[in-house]
């Protein structure tokens, strides 16, 4: 009997690891051979906006189906979403400018020039009322009303931001890539209130918070993962990831951290509590989704990418050449397992 059951429980208990492992189960084809950067979900839309060279491809998620594609967006890299206020804010880093559109038409409600240089990712923070562009080349933050659509401020970050999130309640937290730093802005003063170090991370880029525990995950150029408490910037603890992470999403229902990583492979990192993690699994993507988004609503993952043709050889004028895209290959991978 002890041996029937014991067999029982091997069994369960494999068949429950099986169940929870992450899978690609389908590709979404998005026209176009340009290049792509971050992508947000619209959950009361059910829309996924994606950044694409120089336009933002709009896909019913219900369908599957490219349904707009927003355009002269040049050099776009993030999309912020209001729905409380029916409006997408678009980087247009080329053109330094704001592209705001009608979430439900689409249509452009409105385009605002910007003296910040480069603007990268964008938060939309409900709290306040505001929208941060953060700025890769001056090293700054530019706060539009996202009412009004009018430039309110520029907030100097001392080096360059990246991902940035907020906690709901007047606080803000931005990656500083080349500083190792997350700073903390203050959203009804518009200022930074605190500066963290996250060494031995390096080149910080994407960044997720648990709003239950205040624990902020940080995903670094040097394969690492760093947690750290968002009440006073204490690293909790730091966790292997992949090569070329770009982007983390954490996943409330199921408590887990998800890092996507451009060589191939997204690292899921289990939230046990508010002061233990570990890595859970590796999963296999394809190279180039180094971004990535979650489906609240549906529990699924998103990531951009291509197919790749051969790197050509280094040569003086370009050192660090990049593998040409196969046309027509641009797709986003959507990633989920069998609980929903």
């Amino acid at each position: 009997m002890k041996k029937i059951f014991s067999i029982a429980l091997i069994s369960f208990c494999f068949m429950s690891c099986i169940s929870q492992e992450y899978k690609v189960s389908k590709k979404i084809k998005i026209v176009g051979n340009e290049g792509w950067d971050y992508l947000t979900v619209d959950e009361v839309n059910q829309h996924l906006f994606v950044s694409h060279g120089s336009v933002v491809n709009v896909v019913d998620l219900i369908t599957d189906k490219t349904i707009a594609t927003i355009d002269d967006t040049k050099g776009v890299h993030g999309i912020a979403i209001a729905n409380d206020l029916n409006k997408a804010f678009i980087t247009d880093g080329k053109d330094n400018a704001v592209t705001i559109v009608n979430l439900k038409t689409f249509e452009l409600i409105e385009k605002v020039t910007i003296e910040g240089q480069k603007p990268d990712a964008v938060l939309y923070d409900q709290f306040s009322h505001k929208v941060l562009t953060y700025n890769a080349k001056s090293n700054d933050a530019t706060v539009l009303d996202a009412v009004t659509n009018k430039v309110v401020k520029t907030i100097p970050l001392g080096g360059k931001p990246e991902f940035s999130v907020t906690n709901t309640k007047g606080l803000i937290y931005v990656n500083i890539e080349d500083k190792n730093e997350i700073k903390t802005i203050d959203a009804t003063k518009l200022e930074v209130i605190a500066t963290w170090s996250i060494a031995p991370g390096d080149e910080p880029s994407g960044l997720a918070i648990d709003l239950e525990t205040n624990k902020l995950f940080s995903v670094c150029g040097n394969n690492l993962m760093v947690i750290v408490d968002a009440s006073n910037g204490k690293t909790i603890k730091t966790l292997p990831i992949g090569d070329g992470c770009d982007g983390v999403a954490f996943d409330t229902k199921r408590e887990l951290v998800f890092s996507s990583n451009g060589d191939g492979t997204i690292t899921v990192v289990k939230e046990e509590n508010a002061n233990n993690f570990y890595v859970l699994e590796t999963v296999k993507t394809q190279k180039g989704a180094r971004t990535i988004a979650l489906n609240k609503t549906t529990n699924q993952l998103y990531l951009p990418t291509a197919e790749f043709g051969a790197k050509p050889e280094p040569t003086t004028e370009n050192p660090k050449p990049r593998a040409s895209l196969i046309p027509n290959s641009f797709a986003v991978l959507v990633i989920e397992n069998n609980i929903k």
